[in-house]
């Protein structure tokens, strides 16, 4: 540990030479819009004051993709936040005494204050993917592959192509969460699942503390090794993460570096999915076996640099707003990142392909992106009062990408490589509006004008209105909308590998999306519409080949969330219905719904002085059917399919959670029906979830 500090000092001793006497960061944001409000029981979807989706936080917080950002009064309420939607009496979760916690807006210009996951209620639903989607679609084992069933959760940012199904694991520079703390913080997190021999673990250590006021740093390491209880169905995830920030006046500069490793067992799926019911689970039949070995790896690896200079500023000692001067702020971010993917298979002759292009003996498959992006900017604040604030910000961002594949080239012995750069030169800029504390709107964009993407851009507007209700409580309506005009990723347009192999001149892809929210926390409960126009949408048809549909189409979507508490027995419920008008581009299924039956109680013992959380129920998950996307391994993308209908199977799990000080707890027989309800247990056709098992596990937190 004393080399790890020498080395972080070392790193941050420019920084620490330009510090001023200052107090110590507090992170109640109102240079934006966006603040996450204390006393919020749902996670409901919603944008961050560019419009722009939040990532999720892949170290189990409270922070999901798309939280609500709420403004206005901070009450301290009997309620902690929870991931799920619901809340315990008693329990105030929210924030440690003397530790803060916070991510980077989408910009890296404004910091948003994000509690720290301390909550109990359904502490069951331990699963990271969980915290950025209320529904997930994944390849039968955790920690291999996954889409969101809600289409307004999925990714379709270009750049993260090559990773896009395994985000809810990675630590990326838009999820670094970053602390100052007066103490040193330890997280302790592990659960486990099944016999040894087929076991599902996770683990999960966080660290961080203070050099001085100044100066923190912190590390996250996350493993998911999930075996899986059918052959060819492991899932092996590292993910470390390394951070810092330097906060004094007038100079703010954070870093993080992360590194994610995934490697997944591929077995393409079984062979004949309805007859699922006449095998055991490690003999089931998979269209690629032990003889093909197939597996495929991803790596990613990060570097960010946010730098800030606000000249003549002074924190205030309360906020920890520059209060007086400082109106203008200069800044840089530095993104660098590497990413590649290799698909191995000693068999290529499978009939899981169509063709083998270079050659027949083994497929050795690799994809390699590289990208440097670095923005200048500078943004204005005026008006620093409750009452009113503007401002606004502009500045330049260049692009520049490497991408190398393996090309099939005129022979099976010498195949060709392709190798290409590009560069892009973008306009981004911002303005916002605050009138009082519950009324503010704000609008940011980029403007893709010279390079390889010029002429896309994205728009993002969003506007908020608190009403006090009186006896009933704050009701906050939320309002974003997004016009976007995007070239595909490189990707889909130029491939080449053993199986496949395509050249596209593709469209660009525009999208008009709306949204519109209704939080009403006293009332437990929460509504949420999307809609969106899509025109020349680019997705994989059904010969795994990528598509782009001419024309346009249109999905809405409506969630809504409701917990019903009768003493002490809570019903928590998520409702999301979707609907699209191409069910041949993009098919959902009509209802997709989550409950939760339990009963809690707080133990109290006298002669100790001790406390227990208890919660014992049972929850089940279903949804309608619906042409469920299918996956093709050696591109790890999904895609379209017509011949196998998934759904109307209730996932049923029966849990126990107990809390216990700083200690949580939780034992759970996990998918407790299966071979009681049928066997039609699939999120991805030919893909089965394991069969019943126990799991187990903990959270253990150190602050003092």
């Amino acid at each position: 540990m004393r080399k790890l500090l020498a080395y972080i000092a070392l790193v941050l001793l420019p920084l620490a030479l330009n510090a001023q006497e200052t107090d110590s960061l507090r992170l109640i944001l109102r240079d934006s819009i966006l603040t996450v409000r204390t006393d919020t029981l749902f996670n409901i979807s919603q944008k961050d004051t560019t419009g722009t989706a939040i990532r999720p936080d892949s170290i189990g917080s409270a922070i999901r993709r798309d939280t609500l950002p709420v403004t206005g009064k901070q009450k301290r309420m009997r309620f902690g936040p929870s991931p799920t939607g619901s809340a315990v009496v008693g329990q105030d979760t929210a924030f440690i005494s003397g530790t803060r916690q916070w991510t980077l807006s989408p910009d890296f210009t404004t910091e948003i204050a994000v509690p720290l996951d301390t909550a109990f209620s359904l502490f069951n639903r331990y699963r990271v993917a969980d915290k950025m989607s209320d529904f997930n679609a994944y390849n039968g084992n955790y920690g291999l592959p996954q889409y969101e069933i809600n289409f307004f959760d999925r990714e379709w940012e270009p750049d993260r192509f090559l990773y896009a199904h395994y985000i809810p694991f990675m630590f990326t520079p838009s999820n670094t969460l970053f602390i100052n703390t007066h103490v040193p913080f330890t997280e302790l997190r592990w659960s486990n699942g099944g016999a040894r021999s087929k076991a599902e673990q996770t683990f999960r250590v966080r660290h961080s503390q203070n050099v001085n006021r100044f100066i923190n740093f912190g590390l996250v390491y996350d493993i998911v090794y999930n075996v899986g209880q059918y052959t060819l169905q492991r899932a092996i995830d590292k993910n470390f993460l390394l951070h810092a920030s330097f906060n004094a006046n007038p100079y703010t500069a954070y870093f993080s570096a992360g590194i994610n490793n995934h490697e997944s067992a591929e077995s393409g799926g079984m062979v004949s999915p309805d007859q699922l019911s006449e095998y055991a689970p490690d003999g089931v039949p998979f269209r690629l076996n032990a003889l093909n070995n197939a597996k495929s790896t991803l790596q990613n690896r990060y570097l960010m640099v946010v730098q800030r200079y606000a000249p003549g500023g002074r924190r205030d000692t309360v906020t920890g707003m520059l209060s007086s001067g400082g109106p203008i702020t200069f800044s840089h971010i530095g993104i660098l990142e590497w990413n590649t993917r290799h698909y191995l298979d000693s068999y290529p002759e499978s009939s899981l392909y169509d063709t083998v292009m270079i050659d027949d003996g083994e497929t050795a498959d690799s994809l390699r992106q590289r990208t440097l992006s670095n923005t200048i900017r500078v943004d204005f604040a005026a008006g620093r009062t409750e009452r009113f604030r503007i401002g606004a910000g502009a500045g330049v961002r260049s692009e520049l990408r490497a991408f190398g594949s393996l090309m099939p080239g005129d022979t099976l012995t010498r195949p060709d490589t392709l190798r290409k750069t590009t560069n892009s030169l973008v306009l981004t800029g911002k303005v916002f509006n605050n009138i009082g504390s519950k009324f503010g709107w704000s609008a940011s964009g980029d403007l893709w004008f010279q390079g390889y993407r010029a002429g896309d851009f994205i728009v993002n507007g969003r506007i908020y209105k608190e009403f006090d209700t009186g006896r009933t409580g704050m009701i906050t309506w939320d309002a974003t909308g997004t016009i976007a005009s995007f070239t595909p990723s490189f990707w889909y347009g130029t491939w080449g590998s053993n199986n496949f192999s395509w050249q596209l001149d593709l469209k660009r892809e525009f999208r008009l999306m709306a949204g519109s929210s209704l939080l009403w926390p006293d009332l437990k409960m929460s509504l949420k519409f999307n809609y969106a126009i899509v025109d020349n949408f680019t997705h994989f048809g059904t010969d795994a080949v990528p598509l782009q549909h001419e024309g346009g189409l249109s999905v809405l979507a409506m969630t809504a969330k409701k917990e019903f508490v009768v003493w002490k027995l809570h019903l928590d419920n998520t409702v999301l219905i979707q609907q699209s008008t191409n069910t041949d581009v993009i098919d959902l299924p009509l209802v997709t719904a989550r409950s939760a039956f339990f009963f809690d109680h707080l133990f109290k013992f006298r002669a100790t002085a001790g406390e227990l959380y208890f919660q014992l129920g049972a929850e089940a998950m279903l949804h309608t059917p619906f042409n469920a996307l299918s996956y093709m391994p050696a591109t790890g993308r999904y895609y379209n399919q017509s011949g196998s209908e998934i759904g109307n199977y209730p996932f049923i799990n029966a849990f126990l959670n107990l809390k216990v000080k700083r200690t949580r707890f939780f034992i759970m027989a996990d998918h407790v029906n299966s071979g009681l309800t049928g066997y039609g247990y699939f999120l991805v056709p030919g893909y089965p979830l394991n069969i019943r098992m126990i799991k187990y596990g903990l959270a253990w937190t150190f602050y003092d």
